[in-house]
């Protein structure tokens, strides 16, 4: 399983950093989509449908029409649009949601389990603010310096591993508190510290070397644990939803790794929360 997971981080991240970076516009688009609807073909096995094809209508169609209603060129997307606002503040608040069900498990998990439309929109709320969120970072600059917006999308990725790995390795040494034992009992409060330390570090240093401007140190510093505590929440609610629908992996198609889901839990939260607080509220 190691070597597996090994073996695969090392082809799928630089196909990763390759794609960001050096896609045409239009062809990043097209592969986000692609994975979007990968992320949503997953997310079927929630929902309990007979058919997991006939499942697929309602984001498939969801994703197409924010296409169509939404302005997609790279000057649009830089500028942000009131609809791209609506977007940002729709994923902001519905990981507060999102987060307060994962805390509250399994008491909230009363009311929603079996509402299969619940877990739909819930589907919808996760993956499609990502989707617009990635876009909207891609294009920051984009007609002055098409590598400028790579770099942000780049730096929030970077900011995830750092916190992925600082939890990791402070909650082994020092953990202590249970943050949602019922979703995920090896996730501490001293490893999301542990984690938001090493993030900043890497979010100031990445910054730097990278040349994006922040605000401020202050404001910088806000970003950066923001986005730590999503990321770490973003995860705990995916496995608060395979825990109800007693999925282990959303799926094997990367070897090791389980799902696209799996990889990009912490990201469907950080980049939406990231993107709105660097891109509107900051």
């Amino acid at each position: 399983m190691l070597k597996q997971r090994i073996i695969t981080a090392v082809i799928l991240a630089p196909l990763v950093i390759a794609g960001i970076f050096f896609l045409p516009f239009p062809a990043f688009i097209a592969a986000l989509a692609a994975i979007t609807l990968i992320g949503f073909w997953e997310w079927t096995q929630f929902v309990e449908a007979k058919s997991r094809v006939a499942a697929m209508i309602v984001p498939v169609v969801s994703l197409a029409a924010s296409l169509w209603f939404m302005p997609t060129d790279p000057q649009a997307l830089s500028t942000l649009a009131t609809s791209h606002h609506t977007m940002l503040m729709t994923g902001g608040v519905w990981w507060l949601i999102a987060s307060a069900l994962a805390i509250t498990y399994p008491r909230s998990a009363t009311w929603w389990s079996g509402i299969s439309p619940l877990k739909y929109l819930f589907g919808l709320l996760t993956l499609i603010p990502f989707f617009w969120s990635v876009l909207m970072l891609r294009a920051v600059h984009y007609l002055d310096s098409p590598y400028h917006g790579a770099k942000l999308v780049l730096l929030v990725c970077l900011l995830v591993w750092a916190a992925d790995t600082g939890a990791y390795f402070s909650g082994k040494r020092f953990g202590k508190h249970k943050m949602a034992p019922a979703v995920s009992p090896n996730k501490t409060v001293e490893g999301l510290v542990g984690g938001a330390l090493l993030a900043v570090v890497v979010t100031w240093g990445g910054a730097a070397l990278m040349d994006i401007p922040f605000h401020s140190a202050g404001s910088l510093l806000l970003i950066a644990v923001v986005t730590v505590v999503a990321s770490v929440l973003g995860d705990l609610v995916e496995s608060m939803f395979k825990r109800v629908s007693g999925i282990k992996d959303s799926s094997h198609i990367l070897p090791g790794h389980g799902g696209v889901l799996d990889r990009i839990d912490s990201l469907t939260a950080a980049l939406p929360v990231f993107a709105l607080l660097y891109l509107w509220l900051v």
